[in-house]
């Protein structure tokens, strides 16, 4: 049981926030998120563990508010595509693993030089060209260009 616990310390977090971006309610988030956990202890035999323990919880979520959203009324406006990037699209696995990636991105760029830092923000989340880049920092197209390129591969390089 006390597995459970630190799976719930854990994990809390990112199930609610996961049926927060659905929902737009915190109540009924925070509801289904500790139902989530009860079902959870409820099924753990099943875990194959063939996934991320997190992606298991996010999908008994995805389950539980499908039940809830057609058992209720209130919560049946919600559109298969607010669930659906897991239900047509996208797996919750997969959504999971490409925010589990973005989350190691930012934290090998925080090991980054300033400069580095700086230009590679601006290009990946700014969308900036090179030119604007070296604009805004003073600098020649080229130096963000160089500046870049040595950055990620210093990216591909930290562990």
């Amino acid at each position: 049981m006390q597995n459970m616990e630190k799976l719930y310390e854990e994990y809390f977090s990112t199930v609610y926030k996961y049926l927060l971006c659905i929902t737009h309610d915190a109540n009924f988030s925070e509801e289904l998120t500790q139902e989530t956990f009860c079902k959870a202890i409820e099924k753990l035999h099943t875990f194959k563990g063939n996934c991320k323990i997190s992606v298991w919880l996010c999908q008994i979520a995805k389950n539980l508010l499908i039940n809830e959203r057609n058992k209720n009324k209130k919560y049946y406006n919600i559109p298969n595509e607010e669930l659906g990037f897991l239900e047509d699209n996208i797996k919750v696995e997969d959504t999971i693993i490409l925010n589990d990636e973005k989350i190691n991105l930012y934290k090998k760029i925080q090991k980054l030089d300033n400069n580095s830092k700086e230009v590679v923000y601006l290009r990946i989340t700014g969308e900036l060209s090179f030119k604007e880049i070296g604009d805004i920092l003073n600098k020649s197209e080229t130096w963000a260009r160089v500046t870049f390129y040595r950055a990620r591969k210093k990216l591909e390089e930290v562990d």
